[in-house]
């Protein structure tokens, strides 16, 4: 950290004071300017949030990011901390951040008149300068603006009409900073009213204290709109007052949404060299989180939050990890198999409808799952028939006949060479997979044979049963039935 100075040594620094905007607005050009990304690891929003975002700071507006939960709103608002300078002079000794080319406390003003130019001077970085409140029912003005603080009064003996009583609250300690409120419809409506004068005047009042404190303070609300009927509203005074509201969105394709998941999800060097993943085992796992979007059986106002398919990651790593363990060996692939791990995942990230409880959760996770499948699925191989025409052969045919005769056990704690061993047993299925996928890596090929035989299920045209330690694929009844 930078040592201490005094205002005179700040003075003939060169420093100029600048407000906040100022501040964010110099080191936005400089960054559009130099060809730097500005808001790394926003993925997909390059060509729609991003835009917005740098022309309300342009602006000079106070902004409110409003969109489904799982769409980095609050990811988009700690971003904001690298557009400030690196470190901050401030009064010190200083509750709220006092500048001192402009001090708006009476600690900083008394200090800076019995001081002048000897003023100690002390440094906050931007580290620092980021203010987050979680918007709750039982927020109240005192935690937000301030309040009289008797001890303080008792310990100073100062009566209750000095200044030196108060206890700001965190926005006032957010004075020359970030200031974040999570969930804003979530704060009620009389809470609301009091951040009225911040917001249009920048100033502040307390316990009805004629005092005027012209903070300034770049103000990032998140709403989402399940929020306005569910449980509050952002009243309309204080909507009016936000310069620009900014609506967020999930990723519009599969590469994106892969982007997102492989940079966020929490894996560690050695599972990543012991592990391997499939990019076909990736695209699935997104694909799951489109599928349940789309669901009828998902609240879809509520939304599909980008963290499932983070978490469903770090769930189908731990299931090969487990693997590894379990089988003693040094190196695994994900499985389709393992898809079964993310259940859990899924099925604490998805808000159902009436008719998704009548499933229930578990059912529905499922159900996201092979629909999943089925669209990977076909964008690879041709459709499968619902009805065959008797002596008219399909590319399934040879498969569904070898499960006439036999049937294939695979193992969630196979090593990998068992597993693809029993896989490679299925002699029309690994045809069809040379036919098809001649152009995919071996790891991808491996997890389509798995691909087919699951859709082949999904179609009824083979039964598949589970249990905790296996899936057994073999003959649907009815070719049982025929090959007896």
């Amino acid at each position: 950290m930078k040592n201490d100075i005094t205002f005179k040594e700040l003075k003939d620094s060169g420093y100029l004071h600048k407000t906040i905007n100022q501040e964010i607005q110099q080191n936005l050009i400089a960054k559009i300017k130099a060809k730097e990304p500005v808001f790394e690891g926003l993925w997909g929003y390059e060509d729609t949030v991003v835009p917005q975002l740098k022309k309300a700071i342009l602006a000079g507006h106070h902004i409110n990011l409003l969109g489904l939960r799982g769409q980095a709103k609050t990811k988009i608002a700690r971003s904001m901390v690298n557009l400030l300078d690196e470190l901050m002079p401030i009064v010190k000794g200083s509750e709220i951040n006092d500048s001192p080319f402009e001090p708006i406390s009476k600690y900083a003003r008394d200090l800076i008149a019995e001081n002048g130019d000897e003023t100690i001077i002390s440094w906050v970085h931007r580290s620092d300068r980021f203010f987050e409140k979680l918007a709750t029912p039982d927020v109240n003005v005192a935690d937000l603006i301030g309040d009289i603080d008797p001890i303080k009064a008792a310990t100073l003996k100062l009566p209750y009409s000095d200044e030196r009583v108060l206890h700001y609250g965190m926005i006032p300690r957010a004075n020359r900073c970030i200031f974040v409120l999570n969930e804003l419809p979530d704060l009620q409506a009389r809470i609301q009213v009091s951040l009225f004068n911040i917001l249009q005047e920048g100033d502040i009042q307390i316990r009805g204290f004629q005092l005027r404190m012209p903070l300034d303070i770049q103000f990032v609300f998140t709403a989402n709109p399940e929020d306005y009927t569910n449980r509050g509203s952002i009243v309309t005074p204080l909507k009016d007052r936000i310069g620009s509201q900014i609506f967020t969105h999930y990723p519009k394709t599969i590469a994106l949404a892969r982007q997102i998941t492989e940079q966020e999800a929490l894996i560690s060097d050695e599972d990543k060299a012991q592990i391997q993943i499939p990019s076909l085992a990736k695209d699935l796992l997104e694909e799951v989180a489109f599928a349940a979007r789309d669901s009828e059986y998902v609240d879809a106002k509520s939304g599909v939050s980008a963290r499932l398919t983070i978490s469903a990651m770090e769930n189908l790593i731990a299931a090969a990890k487990l693997r590894l363990i379990e089988s003693d060996s040094d190196k695994t692939t994900v499985r389709l198999l393992d898809f079964m791990s993310i259940i859990p995942s899924i099925t604490g990230k998805i808000e159902l409808v009436y008719e998704g409880e009548q499933e229930g959760a578990d059912h529905v996770a499922k159900i996201l799952i092979d629909n999943a499948v089925m669209t990977q699925f076909e964008m690879i191989f041709p459709r499968i028939p619902k009805l065959e025409k008797d002596g008219i052969k399909t590319p399934y045919t040879d498969i569904t006949a070898w499960f006439n005769k036999n049937s294939l056990e695979l193992n969630y704690d196979d090593s990998d060479q068992e597993f693809y061993t029993k896989l490679n047993r299925v002699k029309p299925l690994s045809d069809m997979i040379e036919e098809y996928t001649a152009e995919l890596n071996p790891e991808d090929q491996n997890f389509c044979k798995e691909l087919v035989l699951w859709a082949l299920t999904i179609n009824n045209k083979l039964d598949k049963s589970e249990n905790e330690k296996a899936f057994t694929f073999d003959s649907t009844g009815i070719g049982k039935y025929y090959s007896n």
